[in-house]
């Protein structure tokens, strides 16, 4: 399967990989996916998932303690 085109200006960085030179990813919502790839590895592969997984994973992911 290709690569999602998305383009630059539609991704996002999370708040651990903006400026800290910490490790985080980048999200696009485009066509009704949600792309997901390192933001160390920008030319690397895209996780493609739909909005209610990616949703999901947030929600999961926010009822964490560390």
């Amino acid at each position: 399967m290709p690569e999602p085109t998305v383009p630059e200006s539609a991704w996002s960085k999370s708040s651990p990989s903006s400026g800290e030179g910490g490790e985080g990813v980048e999200v696009a919502d485009a066509a009704g996916t949600v792309h997901i790839r390192n933001s160390k590895g920008r030319s690397g592969s895209v996780l493609t998932v739909a909005p209610d997984a990616w949703a999901g994973l947030v929600r999961l992911a926010a009822d964490q303690t560390i």
